[in-house]
């Protein structure tokens, strides 16, 4: 069991990394689409030089996911294979679709808007999929046959519960990326395009919270079994509100540093990621020892202990390589002068 739950621990990492990055990515995307004409402000320049770099990399997180989950929990993979055949063909034709136009909006310039706006519209729709997962392994919308698993399209949508994790999923991905791009904008001394972006995050953090609620609300009534486990770590809960406050003060906060100058983006940017992750920890816990409720469970589905072993040493020898690639490329990123206030 042990060895299951160090599994599923690095499992749930790769999510975290990837949702976190992933939607400060696809935000950026948006926003890019959204304030392509609003030359002045250079809100789109700001999201575009964020854009540049780090799509591809966040990219690379999602296909660890995916060797993660076949090489950890192979039983598992079959199942949500099968049940995830509709929405996870809709993700990759979504994500090939932004991929593309997103390199093409920046060679072919002629058709460089609506280039633009597909890959942002492609961009604010995968969000919302790639959530859906989670509802779908609570068990309500997944029934057997034969022995075989099947998703059930009608009941997932017509649940209340799956449109409450999709309004979160497309308002996180709007404020996180807000948020980054507030600070990105600082840190460029783009000024008419941070009180843009900060401006943003002060709309949609509360519309955000306001969707975690009412996840929590149609939870209760559609996955009472969870709903009851996360109670449990209500204090944890009310943790992670707590530093939804601090998001705040560095939202309407004056930066002791810079005088004149409102909102404290970085520390607005920290304490929402550590915010995500006490709630993520708090929904993980709460949905153990469940792969897909009732019938997967890690012990159930996991990988030949011999194999586990070889493929974690893999992994911590593959991330001491990379951390310190991707840590390097970041600090290089946020703070090469060059790069930040080019123009265009």
């Amino acid at each position: 069991m042990a060895d299951a739950l160090i599994a599923i621990t690095v499992l749930w990492g790769f999510v975290f990394i990837y949702a976190v990055m992933a939607t400060m990515d696809f935000g950026a995307g948006f926003w890019s689409m959204i304030y392509i004409n609003h030359e002045k402000t250079k809100a789109t320049n700001v999201a575009n030089r964020y854009l540049s770099p780090t799509w591809e990399v966040t990219n690379t997180f999602i296909v660890a996911l995916v060797v993660a989950v076949y090489s950890l929990f192979p039983t598992a993979a079959y199942t949500l294979g099968t049940i995830l055949l509709v929405p996870g063909s809709a993700i990759l034709l979504l994500l090939a679709l932004r991929s593309a136009f997103l390199v093409f909006s920046n060679i072919a310039t002629e058709y460089k808007k609506p280039l633009t706006y597909i890959s942002g519209i492609a961009g604010i729709i995968i969000p919302g999929l790639l959530i859906s997962v989670l509802p779908i392994t609570h068990g309500e919308f997944v029934d057997y046959v034969n022995g075989t698993a099947n998703l059930n399209l009608a009941r997932l949508f017509t649940s209340p519960n799956v449109y409450a994790f999709i309004g979160f999923a497309v308002s996180s991905t709007l404020f996180l990326s807000s948020l980054l791009l507030a600070d990105y904008s600082k840190a460029s001394n783009e000024m008419e395009a941070y009180k843009v972006y900060l401006r943003n995050g002060k709309i949609l953090g509360p519309v955000t919270l306001l969707m975690a609620f009412l996840i929590m609300l149609t939870l209760a009534n559609e996955a009472e079994w969870l709903y009851e486990r996360m109670m449990e770590d209500f204090s944890l809960l009310l943790l992670s509100v707590g530093f939804f406050l601090i998001v705040g003060i560095g939202l309407y906060g004056s930066s002791p540093f810079q005088k004149g100058v409102k909102g404290m983006p970085r520390l607005s940017v920290i304490a929402v990621v550590i915010q995500y992750l006490i709630a993520s920890y708090v929904y993980g816990k709460a949905h153990l020892p469940y792969i897909i409720y009732p019938n997967v469970t890690i012990q159930a589905a996991f990988t030949d202990p011999n194999s586990f072993r070889a493929v974690f040493i893999t992994y911590i020898v593959g991330f001491a390589i990379l951390f310190p690639g991707f840590f390097y490329f970041w600090s290089l990123f946020m703070n090469d002068k060059r790069y930040l206030r080019q123009k265009g």
